[in-house]
């Protein structure tokens, strides 16, 4: 045990951390979107089946003696990669595929090093087997699961605090090479094991007959099943809030909690305990889904959802425990709870997003839950058969309620890589009445009364008393250059005089196909109208200035920010395309997160002077607006528009200000 349990204990800690540590270098080159992690996911899952059927066919294949020397030798060659970095060739410029982008970036970055960093556990496990015959090769699955979620908890809590996200690459090379080291010895005592021993192997387990083809395929869909809730809940947490560590990390560590408590020997699966908790939380997930429409606030559904999925990952992870082979059958059962995975993680992760219009993988996830608890209790009093029944038509009809009212009142529905975008429309028959709205996850990015005399009013966020709307007539510029990232309905191109231009900054080309098609903002505009498709800082940093009277940054995604939209770089890349007498203008109206503060140490850190915070709450209760303002213009606060509408911004003087290499959104919590 002397060296097998620090290995594996090093290589899951380092595992877990790489998957942190590169979703994050990456996740503003593709705008900041909750799919970044997902489609991560999809190349992880993917590669720990790569280094489990690794492990698997080595063993099988191969003495000990030449597992060991393939294997260090591979570890040496993997060096070469060090640091783990991502060349900045490979960001994108908004034309090409972006899942595509990012497994094919994770491949040439850290395809070796992950790859042998899966391999680990099973592969070791399967030398400790043939080295300690009388022992549990499992306990040291769960002594791995325990090493990847102390980093997954260990990252937003302490590394992510502390350290930036360049340094954090470098460390964690530190740590690899250690690793390789530490592997390379093991490997070695192995060989000296075989010259001492050469027909070392498993101990014998005749009496007990190899897995049927489908046990495996049960292995598998519990694995599956189990992937998928992970993958389902994430993305049903991560849409409203921030695509960050924080939020990918709860579910996960949920997730490999329950591995441990499961493989970890000492009865933590309780199966008739876990399996009556299955059903309580399957009707209370089905509730939640079911009231969508309503704000059952956040801290409720992280509750809500984190209990359901550590409940519902018991079940399908004790039952996996329940069904393990002998040790001499481990690297295939390693290897199907590794395929179940990939399979999980390919499902919602590239398969959901291209045959369901909607985000509609939590409520199939749960009715195929209801399904499986059933076939694991078949056997059981007619009770608990009756009461599997009742709960598949729970879920099912919960399900098809969620579908049902996320699509009425829809015109079109359409998703792609940066979410879910709906038109909906009220009152078609009332010429006066008639409404159509625009919504990007579960927020309104635009409201229209297309035939009436209101058509061309701005609305929602945006009305004249908003920040952006008092900013852009204070001014009152002739030939203004106005520059926004995010192009929604296009709303803010009402107030667009002859001789301005208005340039939209916008990632999602649905987005620009449904403004210029189903809403009329940006054709009846007076100004011109210039749309720039792709991640906004990106294109702005291939720009030359563009003298910007305004620069507004109104991206949201649902209540998700784009945090690479809001660092001390993007500042600086901002100002230079603003003219000496411009403002920047952020729109930060959300439930969970203060970003006042944030951007208010940002402001001092570029000797912004007036900042200030524009709420328009009282003449506008359906849709309350923030707008922070920034500029170096001394004067802009005097003017009446302003200065009877704003205030000044309760600032954070413990906050550090974040930076591309550092932020937190922890600390903007409210």
């Amino acid at each position: 045990m002397l060296l097998y349990s620090p290995t594996i204990f090093l290589s899951a800690f380092l595992l877990f951390l790489l998957q942190l540590i590169i979703a994050k270098q990456i996740l503003p080159w593709f705008g900041g979107s909750a799919a970044v992690w997902t489609t991560c996911l999809v190349f992880f899952q993917s590669v720990l089946l790569l280094g489990y059927a690794y492990s698997d066919g080595i063993t099988r294949w191969f003495s000990l003696r030449r597992q060991s020397i393939i294997h260090a030798v591979l570890l040496v060659l993997s060096l070469a990669l060090l640091p783990i970095i991502p060349d900045a060739s490979w960001k994108p410029t908004g034309a090409e595929n972006p899942a595509l982008r990012i497994l094919l970036l994770l491949t040439a970055t850290i395809g070796l090093p992950f790859f042998l960093l899966s391999t680990t556990s099973p592969l070791l496990q399967s030398w400790f087997a043939r080295a300690c015959p009388d022992k549990s090769p499992y306990r040291l699955f769960a002594l791995s699961n325990l090493a990847s979620m102390i980093a997954l908890l260990g990252y937003p809590l302490v590394i992510e605090r502390w350290i930036g996200a360049i340094t954090q690459a470098r460390f964690w090379s530190l740590g690899y090479a250690a690793f390789a080291i530490l592997c390379c010895a093991t490997a070695w005592r192995g060989m000296r094991s075989t010259a001492v021993n050469p027909t070392m192997q498993l101990p014998d387990q005749s009496h007990e007959p190899p897995p049927t083809f489908f046990t495996q395929l049960l292995w598998a869909a519990l694995a599956a099943l189990g992937s998928v809730l992970l993958l389902a809940v994430t993305n049903h947490l991560t849409q409203d809030v921030a695509s960050i560590p924080l939020l990918w990390v709860l579910p996960l560590s949920i997730y490999l909690l329950t591995f441990i408590l499961c493989f970890d020997g000492r009865g933590w699966y309780q199966r008739d305990i876990i399996m009556s908790l299955v059903g309580v939380m399957l009707v209370i997930m089905s509730w939640c889904l079911a009231q969508y429409q309503f704000d059952l606030g956040f801290i409720l559904q992280i509750s809500i959802f984190s209990d359901g999925l550590f409940v519902s990952c018991m079940f399908c992870h004790g039952e996996l425990n329940r069904l393990r082979p002998a040790p001499r059958h481990l690297t295939r059962f390693y290897l199907m709870i590794s395929l179940g995975g990939a399979i999980g993680a390919l499902l919602v992760g590239i398969i959901a997003p291209n045959i369901f219009s909607g985000v509609y993988e939590l409520p199939v996830a749960l009715a195929s839950l209801a399904a499986l608890w059933i076939y694991q209790m078949r056997g059981a009093r007619r009770l608990y058969l009756v009461a599997g029944v009742c709960l598949l038509l729970i879920t099912v009809s919960a399900s098809i309620f969620k579908i049902v009212m996320f699509s009425s009142k829809a015109k079109l529905i359409t998703r792609n890589f940066y979410g879910v975008v709906r038109v909906l429309e009220n009152d078609p028959g009332d010429a006066d009445h008639f409404q159509r709205t625009l919504t990007d996850g579960t927020t309104v990015h635009g409201e229209q009364f297309p035939n009436g005399r209101y058509s061309r009013v701005p609305s929602t966020y945006y009305t004249a008393n908003s920040g952006i709307g008092r900013t852009l007539n204070a001014l009152g510029q002739k030939n203004a250059r106005v520059g926004i990232i995010g192009l929604g309905a296009g709303t803010i191109a009402t107030y667009g005089k002859r001789g301005d231009v208005y340039r939209f900054y916008e990632i999602n080309p649905s987005v620009i196909e449904i403004a210029q098609r189903d809403f009329s903002y940006l054709k009846d505009s007076a100004a011109k109208i210039e749309i720039v498709l792709g991640d906004a800082r990106l294109n702005l940093e291939r720009e030359p200035s563009q003298q910007f009277i305004v620069l507004a940054v109104d991206a949201f995604s649902s209540d998700a920010i784009p945090v690479h939209l809001m660092t001390r770089e993007a500042i600086s890349l901002y100002l230079k395309h603003l003219a000496p007498e411009g403002v920047l203008a952020f729109h930060i109206t959300n439930k969970s997160l203060d970003l006042a503060p944030v951007l208010q140490r940002l402001a001092d850190a570029h000797d912004l002077k007036t900042a200030c915070i524009i709420e328009d709450r009282k003449d506008n209760k359906q849709y309350p607006s923030e707008w922070v303002l920034l500029t170096r213009s001394i004067n802009f606060l005097e003017v009446d528009k302003i200065r009877n509408a704003a205030s000044a911004i309760q600032s954070r003087p413990d906050s550090r200000v974040w930076t591309d290499d550092f932020n937190n959104v922890i600390q903007a919590l409210k």
